[in-house]
C-alpha cells in the first residue's frame, strides 16, 4: 500500500533510471499530468500501464478516489510531464492526502531541472532559495521586492514569453549589475545557458527571443 513519486525526464529520454521504469511497469495506475505528453515516454520504455489525468485543473477531485485506489490494495505511480512531480507541479496534494491516510510515500530521486541549472551557472551554489514561478499578476511586485535582501541564490522557473519583463523587473530591485544565468531545453538537442548581468541578459534575449522551459538562478546580494 504505497504511493510511488516518479521523476521523468526534463528533456532526454535517456535520462530516465532503471528503476523508474521497474516502478511504472509493476505499478497498477500511473497519475500523469497529460496522459499524452506521459505517453511518448510509455511507449519508448514499452511501459503499459494504465493511465489516468492527474494535473492542476482536476487535482482537488481525484485525491480522494487515488486514495481509496491505494486503501484497496493498488499500486499507484505519480508522475508530471517532466522532472519531479510536486516540483511547481501537481502533486503536493496527493502526497499530503495519503500521508493523512497512512498511506507510505516512496519519492524515488531523478531529473529535476532547476539542479542542473543551478550547477552550470557558475554561480554560489552552497546555500540557495528555490523560489519556483514569480506570482504572474497579484503579488509579483510585492515576492520581487522582499528578495531585494536575499544573499542566497535564488532559482526561478520562467516561461520564455515572461523572461525578459522578469529580468527587467529583478533589474529593478536587485539592479542591473547584479550576476545571473539562464538555461533553456536543459537536457534537449537545443540546450543553451546564458550566464552574464542582469542588463546583458536583457539585451541578450531581446535581441534573441527565447523558446522553450526556462530555469533563471540570480545571485543573492553580498552585502
Amino acid at each position: 500500500m504505497k504511493l510511488f513519486v516518479v521523476p521523468t525526464p526534463v528533456g532526454n529520454l535517456e535520462d530516465m533510471t532503471f528503476r523508474a521504469i521497474r516502478v511504472l511497469k509493476e505499478a497498477d495506475l500511473i497519475l500523469a499530468e497529460d496522459t499524452r505528453t506521459s505517453g511518448f515516454l510509455m511507449k519508448h520504455y514499452d511501459i503499459k500501464t494504465p493511465m489516468q489525468s492527474h494535473h492542476k485543473f482536476n487535482e482537488h477531485k481525484t485525491v480522494s478516489a487515488v486514495v481509496e485506489r491505494i486503501l484497496r490494495g493498488q499500486q499507484v505511480a505519480l508522475i508530471s510531464d517532466a522532472g519531479t512531480p510536486a516540483i511547481s507541479d501537481p502533486g503536493f496534494l496527493v502526497v499530503r492526502a495519503c500521508l493523512e491516510n497512512g498511506i507510505d510515500v516512496e519519492c524515488l530521486p531523478g531529473a529535476t531541472a532547476f539542479v542542473p541549472a543551478l550547477v552550470a551557472s557558475g554561480l554560489p551554489n552552497d546555500r540557495f532559495c528555490f523560489e519556483g514561478f514569480l506570482p504572474q499578476k497579484k503579488g509579483r511586485q510585492t515576492k520581487i521586492n522582499e528578495l531585494a535582501n536575499e544573499s542566497r541564490t535564488m532559482i526561478f522557473y520562467e516561461s520564455p514569453f515572461r523572461l525578459v519583463k522578469t529580468l527587467t523587473q529583478l533589474s529593478e530591485v536587485l539592479g542591473m549589475d547584479r550576476k545571473a544565468s539562464v538555461s533553456r531545453e536543459i537536457s534537449k538537442l537545443f540546450e543553451e545557458t546564458k550566464r552574464g548581468s542582469l542588463s546583458e541578459l536583457i539585451h541578450y534575449f531581446t535581441e534573441k527571443s527565447p523558446k522553450g522551459e526556462i530555469v533563471l538562478i540570480v545571485a543573492g546580494t553580498e552585502d
